[in-house]
């Protein structure tokens, strides 16, 4: 694609998030995204193929700048802290964006986008460091629904209540809920019983050389089943 039919396309997704932001989503018709965009109504049909291609665009587009204002540190000092300060930017994305934030998380298949898995590889990330440190106390992938759920539950909950029953409560006793659920209060793998090392030892799994690939897939159903037992 040209540099000339990457910024007619930019701008179109631009005026279409300007048009979802004041108006909604039933805002979005390609006649007036066309004309606030400078363009004839066709040119949206050669660029995104129907409405429904230009809204995946702008939701691609929703996770990608999402994704490019996250700061992530590879090895944070705390990775609790960590936890917690990652969930709360993707909620204060949501209560900023709420119109685009809704097109981006209501309907399965725009969390099929690029950037959406970019930033879940982001989250998985953070959840292998706290498996490594021995603070998870479910499996990673669990973990990942459960951090992802309550983020966009907080959200989706936050936009739909009255702005006089809007209790910032809601957010902190969320966020809360989700770490004592995933983490421990003390490395798990200092707990009595396999499942916290099983856990650790799994996360660190890939780093190692010193087996095949058969020794590892067997050793990493093994430490499954163990952490799945605690």
């Amino acid at each position: 694609m040209s540099s000339r039919s990457d910024q007619t396309r930019q701008r179109v997704i631009e005026a279409a998030i300007g048009l979802l932001t004041r108006g909604g989503r039933d805002a979005v018709t390609t006649r007036a995204v066309a004309e606030a965009a400078g363009l004839q109504p066709p040119a949206i049909y050669r660029l995104f193929g129907d409405k429904d291609g230009l809204l995946d665009a702008v939701a691609e587009h929703g996770f990608a700048t999402f994704l490019a204002g996250k700061r992530v540190d590879p090895d944070p000092p705390d990775p609790i802290a960590d936890l917690r300060a990652g969930w709360d930017v993707a909620v204060e994305f949501g209560l900023a964006n709420p119109a685009l934030y809704t097109l981006m998380y209501t309907e399965p298949t725009r969390t099929e986008s690029a950037a959406f898995r970019t930033g879940m590889e982001v989250l998985m990330g953070r959840i292998r460091r706290l498996a490594a440190g021995g603070w998870l106390r479910v499996d990673e992938e669990l973990a990942a629904q459960i951090i992802h759920a309550t983020a966009r539950g907080a959200v989706l909950t936050w936009l739909s209540l009255p702005q006089d029953r809007r209790d910032p409560a809601l957010l902190t006793t969320l966020r809360e809920s989700m770490v004592a659920a995933v983490t421990g209060e003390r490395p798990a793998v200092r707990d009595a019983g396999p499942a916290g090392a099983a856990r650790a030892l799994r996360a660190a799994l890939p780093d190692q050389t010193a087996l095949s690939d058969a020794e590892q897939r067997l050793l990493s159903e093994w430490l499954r089943r163990l952490a799945d037992d605690g």
